[in-house]
């Protein structure tokens, strides 16, 4: 055997070991041992060893069944500590967790307009962390999805016209200034598609397009199991798109053409429901009274359907995905419904067969999506893990829930 060849096998042994308690969390030793595939007495010295090293904690007895009760080990949370963050126009939702996916603290809070948009989000992750017993400068990572997308060249938002405070300097590159910690930047499309990769439609598909059909209208596209952002970042950009109207109801919209992402607008679509004799404030209000009118607003929900297939035909046409996945907040009202009608227009529309399917991760798949990103980065930092072998991660687990 070559030397240093045992040190190599401890620490490839170490890692696996760490790899299945995040995956798995709290683990007793035969537990582990089955898991790992290590004997008895190398678990055991194994557990010492990463234990000696701070790197786990025991946590807890499990009882239950014939015999004493086991000890359980669990990777030591404090040994590092992130934040997923979800900026919209008007809010700021802030997680911050530890390495080993338990969220500690919550925290979300409005957002101006435009001035002052950077102070308001320093001081609401300063707010986050004090919850949580921490400077923002103690953080490892913090991820923050947002709309837009973030030129790797410069650093500039784009694409986001709906949050004017947030262009024209170095987004990613100021907030590691204010918060004195490492920070990343992502299309909150893209979150989506990572946390339905994870925990989602997506965990067996290796080619698929998460559609966002709302105000500023999104997509992330998913290439052989990787992301593509494009070369300025803005892959999947679609609110810009010029597509025809084919709602047969009359809203005074330019039937040659207009953007994707005005014929889905809040405003848009609340017309819309009201030449279907329809009230809502909102996109997602008018889909839920259309559905609460059953027969009466499927009229609604068809011209609403061909407008989002018209758009997604463009994107099928071009990259003949084995799946769309809708999400958002209009998608989910419209549930099965919305999505079986978009199904339809689409295939007549064209050739490929893409299945439709909604998004199954709802509740705060950005944020969500943010947090995964954000223990992928430190675990390969603090454990030498690559992403891809803690992406099975069983979800965000709050301080003081039961797993």
């Amino acid at each position: 055997m070559r030397a240093g060849s045992p040190r190599l096998l401890r620490e490839i042994n170490d890692r696996a070991a760490i790899e299945a308690l995040l995956r798995n969390g709290p683990l007793t030793r035969s537990e582990l041992e089955g898991l790992i595939g290590l004997s008895k007495p190398a678990t055991a010295q194994l557990l010492t060893r990463l234990e000696t090293a701070d790197t786990v904690v025991r946590n807890g007895l499990r009882g239950g069944g014939r015999g004493p009760r086991a000890q359980l080990w669990s990777v030591n949370g404090a040994l590092a500590h992130i934040a997923a963050v979800d900026l919209t126009p008007e809010t700021v939702d802030i997680a911050i967790a530890d390495i080993s996916g338990t969220v500690l603290t919550e925290h979300k809070a409005p957002m101006p307009a435009k001035h002052g948009v950077l102070e308001a989000f320093v001081s609401a992750v300063g707010k986050a962390c004090g919850q949580a017993g921490l400077q923002p400068d103690q953080l490892l990572h913090v991820v923050v999805g947002c709309p837009g997308a973030v030129n790797p060249a410069n650093g500039e938002l784009a694409y986001a016209p709906h949050l004017p405070g947030w262009c024209g300097f170095d987004m990613p590159g100021r907030l590691r200034e204010q918060l004195a910690t490492s920070v990343s930047v992502e299309n909150d499309v893209n979150l989506v598609a990572l946390e339905e990769m994870v925990a989602g439609r997506a965990t067996e598909v290796r080619d698929f397009v998460v559609i966002w059909p709302a105000d500023l209208v999104g997509a992330a596209v998913v290439i052989n199991g990787v992301l593509l952002k494009g070369a300025s970042g803005g892959a999947g950009e679609i609110d810009g798109l010029m597509i025809p109207d084919r709602a047969s109801a009359d809203t005074d919209t330019d039937r040659s053409g207009g953007t994707f992402g005005e014929l889905l607008s809040n405003a848009s679509i609340c017309r819309l429901a009201r030449a279907h004799g329809l009230a809502a404030r909102n996109g997602h209000g008018a889909v839920r009274k259309a559905l609460a009118a059953g027969p009466a607003g499927r009229e609604f929900l068809v011209d609403l359907a061909r407008r989002i297939a018209t758009g997604v035909a463009s994107v099928v046409a071009v990259l003949d995905p084995e799946l769309i996945l809708l999400s958002g907040d209009i998608a989910q009202a419209g549930g099965a419904t919305l999505n079986d009608l978009v199904a339809a227009e689409l295939r007549q529309l064209v050739v490929p067969r893409t299945p439709v399917q909604l998004a199954l991760v709802t509740g705060k798949p950005v944020r969500s999506g943010a947090l995964h990103s954000a223990l992928a980065v430190a675990r390969e930092q603090v454990f030498g893990l690559p992403a891809a072998t803690t992406a099975p991660f069983r979800g965000p687990v709050v301080a003081g829930s039961p797993r």
